[in-house]
This record gives structure tokens, C-alpha cells and sequence, in this order.
């Protein structure tokens, strides 16, 4: 049997394989089930396809992504792969007319959506065809406790239990805690399956979380240092987005929207254009991305607090596919918790499971939103909390996000946590942290009074640092386990096991907090300039010879235009670079470069040699290509 390496080059392009892709490939070779948890960007699509093309029957990939069906039918169609996708995008008379070749034997690869699986139409093709292969893609959707759960992936059990014969399965995700993983196994029977972790750290992704009392002024400014790259700003509610998207478009920003209110045919147009560069920036909801393959998005802005940690690394993630560095934001303010708080308490997504169902999973819910809101309060590496979330252990210090970046002191905080926790204790744990924060500064609001916290023994006790600086030190309790919260529509502060080893034992507790001296404002700029080079903003894969390379990309673009497929279909940026660093004259010479397939080089290798060797001869031996070919390394 021909290797997977080879299939890999001959279609893709592609000299080697990345971090887990060609152990899960050969587990699937060999008739077993697997499991790949791997971060957005890492090439899960190469382990279902390249086994795909050496299975003797037909692959099916399960995804409920629209979006991801389509990119990807358009790349593998450009690459010589015979594919095609059934979902809803479809007429009815396009949905029969690709069953019907489907019948024929035309596509090595289909993809279904799940709510397609068990149509009396797509169960008389399935039933007949021989399937070798079923790749789940998201599968994380499958399970009650993830954070997507979509009842249409209990139909997959049922379809594959009704095949003739089982196919080999395979299981893929970005996003997975322990429990999720369990769960997953277990309800699409896996039979003793490869399980491939490859690590969630996206170690080109530089995070930070700023607290935003003007959003939009904050917007603005980091705006500026993103001129003419690609980028997402998420919004967590459509009105949201209208507004924002309004607000940018009025001041001359290049940019598009996207939300769940608009009609099918407008936020079809707008994703189009943002992929195909005709518009810069995307303001969405949480509706737009799934399945968006654009590699060279730059940043993505959360202008709001997403629901669970799970959603933010997803959206997040679709910055820097490319391997180059992008930066990934989050404006926090207060108000995004009970935003989210609400969505919670009133979810209409999932009316199939019985009340108890419902409320098992909004608790769950509620537990991840808390987590997520931690997110944004802790002092620690914003990398390591997200990391140890899902279960990775992860160092202290990544020197990559804004928490490692800024100017920290370790703070002896145990004074202040026991007093706290007193307060808690002696109030009967009945109130929630604003009542025990006046309480603690001493105020003389008539709520205070009405509750006669004004006659708790630690009244007025803490008045030597700011309440913004108190609030810090409780919402550390929080994270670190010595304080809770309750969840019934009032989140009151209530004591844990843990608090008892620093108002019983006397544990010393050390917290890191920013230096309240802050920079003048003369020295803004210059410290965001120097956080800015320290975490690697702005630096980007650059040619020897950019001339070249610009050629080589307006070639690309314009081809992608009259292909009507996105730019990075036809050629990656890091491509058109390497082409532009070795300057390929042959036709050898170009299948050595990375991303340069056997169909591409037919379709497209011979125009873009001939814009190199145009280069060549205009600039003489100032265009010396290196003589051996060393493979460049992201």
C-alpha cells in the first residue's frame, strides 16, 4: 500500500507530518477507532483525509459546519480530490443531483451534516455504498457536558449501528476537558481508540484581558496597531454588533458583519467577503467561524466576555492559523457576566432533554461561566489558566500574554484575606461581595444599615487600600478556592474547606498585583510599544525579497478571483514566501516547496515560475536564490 507520507506530498504538498497527525493516521490504517483533541490550526483535517484517499470505500465526515464543508470541498477539489458536501446550503435539486453521483462513485470524500443521517434519502445511498471510514468532526457536540452540545450527534450512534458493516470511526476536536472525553467514548462506542492529545498551548498566540471602563475607545486604540491586517471583534449580542459595526464603518474601517438576525443570503455575502479580503474586519457574534479556514487573521477582539473557556479558546483560535504571531484580546467589564448569566438561565437550545436534563447541563453552564469569569480576574499567566482548564500542566510564566508582561509585585494579602473571611463567617456567609465590601470600607448606605452590618466586628476594618484593590483580593479568594459563590440568582459569598487554612492554621497567602504606581501618561505609548515587541506583536514572516514576494501575491489573488475560491486555496502566504526565498525555475524545483501539490503545480505552476523568472532576469545576481534547498522552519 502506498505510504501516507507520499499521499500527503502528492495532494498536499506537505514534506512531513505535524505533532500527532501521523500517529493517529496509521492507528486509522490499521482498522482502529481514534481520538484526536488537537488546537484550532494544528491540521486535524490532513487525519481524516489523507487516510481517507488510501481506504478502498467512501469516507464520510460528519460536521455541522457549513462553512468547513465548503472551504474544505473547494480545497480538496482544487487539490485533484474528488468531494463533495450535503447540508442545508444546498437546493433540493443540487442535494439530489450530488446524491445521485454519490451513487455513481464520483467522491472519495462526503460530508453530512448530522441532521442528514438518517433522511429515508441519504439512509438508501448509505446503506449501499461502501463506507470505509467515518470521521466526527467537533465531536465535542456529542456530549451533554460540552459546551455545544447539539442533540442532532445522538443521530450518529443510530446511523452507524444500522450500517452493513461498522466503519473504522474517528473522533476530532479542538476543545475537550476529561469529562467530555469520557463522555464521547462512550456514546459513540469506540472500540478501544487511539486517544492523541497534541497539547492546547498555541504558543503564537499572545493573550491579554484589559478592563475597559470606554470599550469603545479602547477598541479604537488597538485598532490602530492592526492597520490593513485581518481581524475578528466579537460581540455577545447581535444589537452589540450592529453597533460596533456602525461605529467602525463610519470611521472608514474596512469591515463586515455577522449575526444570526440577518438573512441567509447577507451573511453568506459578508463571510464571502471577509474571506476573500474584501473586507478586513468581521464584527460577529459567536455565530460566525465555525469551520472558517482563513489563515492569516491577525487578531481577534472579544468586546465581550464569552460564556465558558471552552468558546473562548475556539474563537480565539482563529487568529494566526498560519503560525505567525497574531494577538487575541478580551475587554472585560462587569456587566458581560450577567449578560451571560442571563443567556444561562434562559436557554431554549436544547427543549429535547427532560427538566432535569436541562438543569444538570445549565449548572454546568453556570460552573464554566465562573471560570471563565476567573479568567479574567487572576494575576497569573492568562496562558497557564487557560492551559491548566484543560488539563495541561503549564509553567508559571510564558512571557506571551498581558498578565506576564506587566509590572507585578508578590503581595503578602493574608491580613486582608482573613478579615475578609471573617466578615463572611460572622454574617452568617448570607450576603454577596458588594454588601462585604461596604461593610469592610465602613460605609453608611442605608443597605448596610438595613441589614445591621454596620454592627459586624469588622466594620470599617480594612481602610488602608482601595476598594479596587479589595475587590482584587476577594475575586483571588474566588479563583484560588478559599471563597465560592452560589448560582441562585444572587451569588453570595459562602466559605470552603480551603478558607479554614488561613483563618484556622494561619497560612500565609502571597497574591500578585500590579503596582498601583501607575506610568505617566507621557509613557503610555512607550510601554505599549515595549509590551508590543516583548510579546511579539508585529512580527511577521518576512521574504528576502519582498518585491518578489508581492508579485507572487497579486498573482495569487487574481487567480483566486477568476478560480472564485479564497486566496489561500490556491497558495498559503507561507508559500508564496518560500517561492519567493528559493525562487523555483523548474518543475521540480517548484514540488519542493511546501503547500505545492502535483494538481496545483498543473493548474498554477507554471504561471508562477514564470513571474519568478521574470524577477530573475530583471534583477540579475541580486536575485541569487539559495543554491541547496533547506527547508524553512515556523
Amino acid at each position: 500500500m502506498i505510504e501516507a507520507s507520499l499521499v500527503l506530498k502528492k495532494y498536499f504538498g506537505y514534506d512531513s507530518f505535524r505533532e500527532g497527525q501521523e500517529e493517529l493516521i496509521n492507528a486509522l490504517l490499521e482498522r482502529q477507532d481514534v481520538f484526536g483533541i488537537m488546537p484550532t490550526g494544528a491540521g486535524k483535517s490532513l487525519c481524516y483525509q489523507v487516510p481517507a484517499l488510501m481506504f478502498p470505500g467512501i469516507t464520510l465526515v460528519i460536521s455541522p459546519l457549513i462553512s468547513l464543508m465548503k472551504d474544505q470541498v473547494a480545497a480538496l477539489n482544487q487539490a485533484g480530490i474528488y468531494a463533495a458536501y450535503l447540508n442545508s446550503s444546498l437546493t433540493q435539486g443540487q442535494y439530489f443531483k450530488a446524491l445521485e453521483f454519490a451513487k455513481a462513485g464520483k467522491y472519495k470524500i462526503i460530508y453530512v451534516a448530522p441532521e442528514r443521517l438518517l433522511t429515508d434519502s441519504f439512509l438508501s445511498f448509505a446503506l449501499k455504498a461502501d463506507i470505509s471510514f467515518v470521521s466526527v468532526d467537533e465531536v465535542h457536540c456529542v456530549s451533554q457536558w460540552g459546551q455545544d452540545f447539539r442533540p442532532s450527534y445522538l443521530k450518529i450512534v443510530e446511523f452507524i449501528q444500522r450500517l452493513p458493516k461498522r466503519p473504522v470511526i474517528g473522533a476530532f476536536t479542538a476543545t475537550a476537558t476529561q469529562a467530555v472525553r469520557e463522555d464521547v467514548m462512550r456514546i459513540l462506542q469506540l472500540q478501544n481508540p487511539k486517544v492523541v492529545t497534541t497539547g492546547f498551548d498555541r504558543k503564537n498566540l499572545s493573550f491579554s484581558v484589559k478592563t475597559a471602563k470606554d470599550k469603545k475607545k479602547e477598541l479604537f486604540s488597538l485598532l490602530q496597531e492592526y492597520k490593513g491586517e485581518s481581524g475578528i471583534i466579537y460581540c455577545i449580542t447581535r444589537k452589540l454588533v450592529e453597533e460596533v459595526y456602525e461605529l467602525l464603518l463610519n470611521k472608514g474601517f474596512s469591515v463586515s458583519k455577522y449575526h444570526a438576525g440577518m438573512d441567509d443570503q447577507e451573511r453568506m455575502k459578508n463571510q464571502d467577503d471577509f474571506i476573500y479580503d474584501k473586507a478586513q474586519i468581521m464584527v460577529a457574534t459567536n455565530a460566525f467561524g465555525m469551520g472558517i479556514d482563513k489563515p492569516d487573521v491577525r487578531f481577534v477582539i472579544h468586546y465581550n466576555m464569552p460564556k465558558n473557556m471552552e468558546s473562548y479558546y475556539q474563537e480565539a483560535g482563529r487568529a494566526g492559523r498560519d503560525g505567525e504571531n497574531a494577538d487575541c484580546v478580551l475587554l472585560y467589564s462587569a456587566q458581560d457576566v450577567h449578560t451571560n448569566q442571563f443567556f444561562i438561565d434562559n436557554n431554549r437550545d436544547n427543549e429535547e432533554l427532560s427538566e432535569v436534563e436541562l438543569e444538570e447541563v445549565m449548572a454546568k453552564d453556570r460552573e464554566r461561566l465562573k471560570k471563565m469569569t476567573y479568567y479574567c480576574y487572576t494575576s497569573d499567566c492568562l496562558r497557564a489558566y487557560m492551559l491548566r482548564y484543560f488539563g495541561e500542566q503549564a509553567p508559571d510564566y510564558c512571557g506571551n500574554c498581558s498578565n506576564c508582561l506587566k509590572n507585578y509585585e508578590e503581595v503578602d494579602v493574608s491580613k486582608y484575606a482573613r478579615i475578609i473571611l471573617g466578615c463572611i463567617e460572622e454574617s452568617r456567609e448570607r450576603y454577596g461581595m458588594t454588601v462585604i465590601l461596604e461593610t469592610l470600607r465602613g460605609s453608611k448606605s442605608e443597605k448596610i444599615e438595613r441589614y445591621r452590618m454596620n454592627e459586624n466586628s469588622y466594620y470599617g476594618t480594612i481602610w488602608d487600600i482601595s476598594m479596587e484593590r479589595l475587590r482584587q483580593i476577594v475575586r483571588f479568594l474566588l479563583t484560588k478556592g478559599y471563597l465560592m459563590q452560589t448560582d441562585d440568582g444572587y451569588a453570595v459569598l459562602k466559605l470552603t474547606e480551603s478558607s479554614y487554612h488561613l483563618t484556622v492554621k494561619g497560612e500565609t497567602l502571597f497574591m500578585k498585583l500590579p503596582k498601583e504606581k501607575m506610568a505617566a501618561p507621557s509613557q503610555e505609548g512607550t510601554m505599549r510599544k515595549l509590551e508590543k515587541a516583548q510579546s511579539g506583536r508585529g512580527r511577521r514572516l518576512m521574504s528576502e525579497h519582498p518585491e518578489l514576494y508581492e508579485k507572487l501575491r497579486a498573482l495569487r489573488n487574481e487567480t483566486a478571483r477568476t478560480m472564485h475560491v479564497p486566496a489561500y486555496v490556491v497558495f498559503t502566504d507561507r508559500t508564496l514566501l518560500e517561492m519567493s526565498g528559493y525562487m523555483p525555475v523548474t518543475r521540480e524545483e517548484m514540488l519542493a516547496i511546501t503547500g505545492v501539490a502535483q494538481a496545483k503545480y498543473e493548474k498554477y505552476g507554471e504561471q508562477f515560475i514564470a513571474v519568478i523568472q521574470k524577477y530573475k532576469q530583471e534583477h540579475g545576481e541580486e536575485a541569487q536564490a539559495p543554491i541547496a534547498r533547506a527547508k524553512i522552519r515556523f
